[in-house]
């Protein structure tokens, strides 16, 4: 029998070439899937072999199944949602940290990830402008970056209000009125809901999506007057937490931190910013006016997999009250060896107490671009986004609705059932894929470029994809 070590070359050598083949394939394939997941039901399904198969015959099995159902999000020519590509040395980096098997929880047992995700760490507080002393933990993703955020601030602003949180719960404990602004993503809500903090009060924004800080400062005083009312904590003032937004899902657009934080701060709220895709605008020097003031925040989420282009299972999370996230996320064991000083283990700054090695892609991506790098990426997926903007605004029936100011281009084609059919048009093409969505009641095409390899060829063949569409369904 071959050594443990060696039972490993014919599975990598045959993982390692099909995963070739597919990033090979890119510039050529079409972007959506061939078949359903119906369809592929039956060569992944059935009942369970009593016999196993060799490891490479699996994997060989495994990439020819699968081909046909697989999204080619990795294409420059993919424009769905808000999903970015892979940088070849975050790709690679990846397959290292399945290879190592660290759980990244403790300093003292996995030394290496560990520094590594600190190394990262304090390069991303440096990129983006976010204080120094700042932790930072990485997540699965944005959704958990943003819960990561709000858990900080629900311990904070309840053990400052003089509620135990971990020894009494949440039963009868003094509510935290959230606020946000009426376009804010859905995983906002979601981590609330997570976190027992129930439905936010909703501020109503501007046509472009950004909360009214003039509606926030009422809506922030109303919550405080309540107090007065008894409906606020023992230390008699309400415990207040408000999430801004950095990056519009449809306009692209960012609240304006520094009158809203300002805002925020005179009523003594906790403020979160959910940045999945838009807090990278921070590295970009031209685009400085959009992220103004959001140094300001409390916590900031945000996803690595999105604008900088690394796999998926990296969200990031920044909290400034470092005492509040280790309080929120951390956990204690007499079977941990857990460090006394210095920086927080990695547990204690995200909801898992196992977990792969996320931040290396982080490191790695950081490392290959550097500072200049990073910033010309992103300047990129902007340039792109704007010029796909003005060349459909040239084609006749198409209406852009949204001010480009970043990554994402919204348009319709005059009524929504003409929107509607355009869309699946598209999709059915093949050449690129852009997804439908609702926006200020109207059905929309939106187009988000977050891909590092996107050029202008892609755009070129973006452009003809939608004219020919509309073409073909009489726009």
């Amino acid at each position: 029998m071959s050594a443990p070590e060696e039972r490993y070359e014919d599975a990598l050598a045959a993982a390692s070439g099909h995963a070739r083949q597919w990033l090979q394939s890119q510039t050529r394939r079409r972007v959506g899937p061939s078949r359903t997941a119906a369809d592929l039901a039956a060569d992944f399904g059935g009942p369970l072999p009593r016999a196993g198969s060799p490891a490479a015959d699996v994997v060989d099995y495994l990439a020819a199944k699968a081909e046909p159902g697989l999204m080619a999000i990795p294409s420059g020519r993919f424009f769905g949602w808000v999903m970015g590509g892979t940088l070849p040395a975050a790709l690679a980096a990846d397959w290292l940290v399945s290879a190592w098997d660290q759980n990244t929880g403790l300093r003292y047992a996995t030394p290496a990830t560990a520094a590594i995700e600190e190394a990262a760490g304090t390069w991303l507080l440096d990129l983006l402008n976010l204080p120094q002393t700042a932790d930072v933990g990485f997540t699965t993703g944005a959704t958990m970056a943003n819960f990561t955020g709000l858990a900080a601030a629900r311990w904070r602003l309840m053990t400052d209000a003089g509620w135990d949180l971990d020894a009494e719960g949440l039963t009868g404990a003094p509510r935290i009125e959230c606020f946000v602004g009426r376009e804010r993503h859905d995983t906002i809500d979601l981590g609330l809901r997570y976190l027992g903090l129930g439905r936010p009060t909703v501020v109503p924004v501007d046509g472009q999506g950004r909360i009214d800080p003039a509606e926030l400062d009422r809506a922030l005083t109303l919550a405080s007057a309540d107090a007065g009312r008894g409906r606020s904590s023992g230390s008699g003032r309400t415990p207040l937490l408000v999430c801004l937004q950095a990056g519009n899902l449809h306009s692209g657009a960012f609240d304006p931190f520094t009158e809203a934080i300002t805002v925020a701060d005179a009523h003594g709220a906790w403020v979160h910013v959910d940045g999945a895709f838009g807090l990278w605008a921070a590295a970009v020097p031209e685009l400085a006016a959009l992220t103004a003031g959001v140094e300001g925040a409390d916590s900031w989420g945000t996803d690595a997999h999105k604008t900088l282009n690394v796999p998926y299972d990296c969200g990031i999370a920044v909290v400034r009250d470092a005492t509040a996230l280790r309080a929120a996320m951390g956990v204690h064991a007499s079977y941990l060896v857990q460090a006394t000083d210095g920086p927080a283990d990695p547990l204690e700054t995200v909801p898992e107490l196992s977990r792969r090695a996320r931040g290396v892609p982080v490191w790695a991506a950081l490392k290959s671009l550097g500072r200049d790098g990073v910033t010309d990426q992103v300047r990129g997926l902007v340039r792109h986004a704007r010029h796909l903007a003005e060349r459909l605004a040239a084609v006749e029936g198409v209406q852009i609705l949204n001010d480009v100011v970043y990554t994402q281009v919204s348009l319709t084609f005059g009524d929504d059932a003409t929107t509607r059919a355009v869309t699946e048009r598209i999709i059915a093409d093949g050449r690129v894929w852009m997804s439908g969505s609702r926006w200020q009641g109207r059905d929309i095409l939106r187009i988000s470029v977050s891909n590092w390899s996107t050029d202008d060829a892609d755009t070129a063949v973006a452009v003809d994809a939608v004219r020919d569409a509309l073409a073909a369904v009489g726009g």
